[in-house]
């Protein structure tokens, strides 16, 4: 009798399960899935041993302005004053711990994510060489912004193509010391920040620009980086790196100028025209923002972790596109985003691109979704694209 019996739940179990897939699949087949995934080869996850090895040293970081500011992705200081951009759209400047909002890119209403477009989104922050901040907005381009009045002035729009492309999420710059060359990424041509998962695992590429403030010109210096992110000259400027958020490694492009030496003009024209090499490959995490170091070295936040030993979503789902565009028909990013560790990582590279030294904050508890670390004044400024605050580790006791 109890054979027959599990024969009947077997046979039942199995006619449910099938009745229930079979239009599953078939609405799953239907639904339109918004990306179309490339496949991204990425090698095995670097172990996090040696100076990689997981530590609660983030959570040493406080917590500065909690509530008062929401998605303080990138920070400058001005002396011992700070600014950053908002999720909001503002720009906020912060001094003697008050709080004061000089400008605004775009323009309201300016409350969910669905206000984004038109509010716009400050990232990447710099202060130019007569203390003049440069923004990098999605949205709205790059803007030069005076801190003190908040007047604002358009440098590069996005509604002006560059070479036939349309800027859609203008990400991130850099500024050389004397204001003349700004360096910037367009994550994307195709997708707004407000759709940055899509960006991540559809796997597309877009660029690095140049834009020159005394002649107005932009040139595109990059092509076929997937998901350009942050990018930082170096000390010595003879040099640019920019972030490969998507495939976990830092890009180096050489800068032409008529100090460089016959042989190295030799090299960014002939061999390796555009003078592109790889400057850190296969990194533990997804890098976002990357700022100079008092060492000489460089701070990268990382916005995602691939732990290794562990388990990585997005390596495993790297090569996948089938199972990428069954998410996506069913699930919306901001359920997608939530099945994402908030692991928080920082870690520090020399100026050759070997590591130093890595913060971590294993569950996100104290310091979540960092986006940016800003070293001043022997503290880590900690920004971060969602928090409602600024995390600040003091480097004199981590």
């Amino acid at each position: 009798g109890s054979t027959y019996s599990s024969k009947v739940f077997r046979v039942t179990f199995l006619t449910l399960a099938v009745s229930v897939a079979m239009p599953l699949l078939g609405v799953t087949l239907l639904l339109d899935c918004p990306i179309d995934p490339q496949p991204i080869s990425l090698k095995e996850p670097p172990l996090l041993v040696g100076v990689l090895e997981p530590n609660t040293k983030l959570r040493k970081a406080e917590r500065l302005w909690e509530n008062q500011l929401v998605g303080p992705e990138s920070i400058v200081n001005i002396g011992d004053v700070l600014f950053t951009g908002t999720a909001d759209g503002k720009i906020i400047k912060i001094e003697d711990e008050e709080i004061q909002t000089i400008a605004r890119i775009g323009h309201g209403p300016c409350g969910g994510p669905e206000d984004e477009p038109t509010c716009g989104r400050p990232l990447g922050m710099r202060v130019g060489p007569n203390n003049t901040l440069f923004v990098a907005d999605a949205y709205y381009g790059l803007h030069e912004v005076d801190p003190d009045t908040g007047e604002t002035k358009t440098l590069v729009s996005t509604k002006t193509p560059i070479e036939g492309q349309k800027l859609s999420f203008v990400n991130d710059l850099t500024v050389t010391r004397d204001g003349r060359k700004i360096y910037f990424t367009d994550s994307s041509s195709k997708w707004k920040r407000q759709d940055y998962l899509f960006l991540v695992m559809e796997g597309t590429d877009d660029g690095l620009l140049e834009y020159d403030t005394v002649t107005k010109e932009v040139k595109v210096l990059m092509v076929g980086l997937r998901f350009p992110n942050g990018v930082q000259l170096s000390p010595a400027e003879d040099f640019v790196l920019v972030l490969e958020t998507t495939m976990a490694r830092i890009r180096r492009q050489l800068r032409c100028s008529n100090l460089l030496s016959i042989t190295f003009r030799y090299y960014v024209s002939g061999l390796m025209k555009g003078g592109a090499d790889m400057f850190v490959e296969n990194m533990p995490g997804l890098p976002d923002n990357i700022r100079l170091s008092s060492s000489g070295g460089y701070w990268v936040a990382m916005a995602a972790v691939r732990p290794n030993p562990g388990f990585s979503l997005l390596d495993f789902l790297s090569e996948k596109t089938w199972i990428k565009r069954m998410i996506f028909k069913l699930l919306s990013q901001e359920t997608v985003t939530k099945l994402v560790s908030k692991y928080s990582l920082v870690v520090e590279l020399n100026e050759t691109g070997s590591y130093k030294r890595s913060f971590h904050d294993p569950n996100g508890v104290t310091i979540a979704y960092v986006s940016e670390a800003h070293e001043h004044n022997g503290h880590l400024y900690l920004g971060s694209f969602r928090s409602p605050y600024i995390g600040r580790l003091d480097l004199q006791h981590v």
